[in-house]
């Protein structure tokens, strides 16, 4: 199966951001992709985070929906929609961060809800997701199905969730449906923090995982001032980098997932199988 990793420049104008979705896609559609996922916040970087409260939509209704469910279904693709906001009946003052896929036919294939909520403070900037995000509470996998036939299981996670390698543990649990084959991480890392951190983190992922990681980002400066760390990349399971924008802006990150590398890897060195602690 061919996947792409997709990298934005979201701005604070969801039509904006959707036209744009929409023509990457496009793009990797054409070039053979059979699943392509967006980054996190695709639909919006606001230009301050309450923003997102009034764009948030309720499950099943919206215009970031039903976009994302018409380009699955006009190029015949699984698409992981990023993340967009989701209303929280009962609390107008949080949404929760959720990537919702769609399987070819455009109908929704699962849904996820970040779990882990970033925050930071270096003494001189503070930045808090949970003042306008709640948290998640379940991992979330799926089996996308080639068009040969191949079912590809992918796990689900956004951005923070990187830094904890025990969820990814979750998703390798057999009694979770794993392992997964492909782990999806759509991310807005901040350009310090995925300067130092990102394809580290990524890489360390695909290793101890003995998966494929895709990695869909946020790349470039935002009209609010924020400058995003981008390198959307694709890596395999010996945690090679297969493709990556290098560059600030718009582009993709194209690989194959190859189901014979990722039962090499499993077979010459069975670390999943030889795990002992949780």
């Amino acid at each position: 199966m061919k996947i792409a990793a997709v990298q934005m420049v979201s701005t604070p104008r969801v039509d904006e951001n959707l036209q744009r979705a929409r023509a990457l896609v496009a793009q990797a559609a054409a070039a053979g992709c059979e699943l392509v996922a967006l980054p996190e916040y695709f639909c919006l970087m606001g230009l301050r985070d309450g923003d997102k409260l009034a764009v948030a939509e309720r499950e099943g209704d919206g215009p970031i929906q039903a976009t994302l469910a018409a380009a699955a279904r006009e190029h015949g693709i699984w698409l992981l929609g990023g993340t967009l906001p989701l209303a929280i009946d009962g609390d107008a003052d949080h949404v929760l961060n959720t990537t919702l896929v769609y399987d070819p036919q455009g109908q929704r294939a699962a849904r996820y809800d970040k779990i882990h909520l970033f925050r930071f403070d270096d003494g001189q900037r503070r930045y808090d997701e949970a003042a306008v995000l709640q948290a998640g509470t379940q991992p979330s996998a799926f089996t996308a199905i080639a068009r040969g036939g191949q079912p590809v299981r992918v796990g689900l996670s956004v951005c923070y969730d990187l830094r904890f390698p025990e969820l990814y543990r979750r998703l390798m649990d057999p009694a979770n449906g794993g392992p997964c084959d492909l782990i999806s991480v759509p991310a807005a890392f901040t350009d310090t923090t995925g300067r130092a951190h990102w394809e580290l983190l990524l890489r360390a992922r695909a290793v101890e995982n003995q998966c494929y990681v895709m990695a869909p980002a946020q790349g470039g400066l935002h009209e609010s001032g924020r400058r995003t760390w981008g390198h959307a990349m694709v890596v395999d399971p010996w945690g090679e980098v297969l493709d990556v924008v290098e560059d600030e802006g718009e582009g993709l990150a194209v690989a194959q997932i190859d189901a014979a590398r990722l039962h090499g890897v499993r077979t010459q060195l069975p670390a999943l199988a030889h795990r002992v602690l949780g």
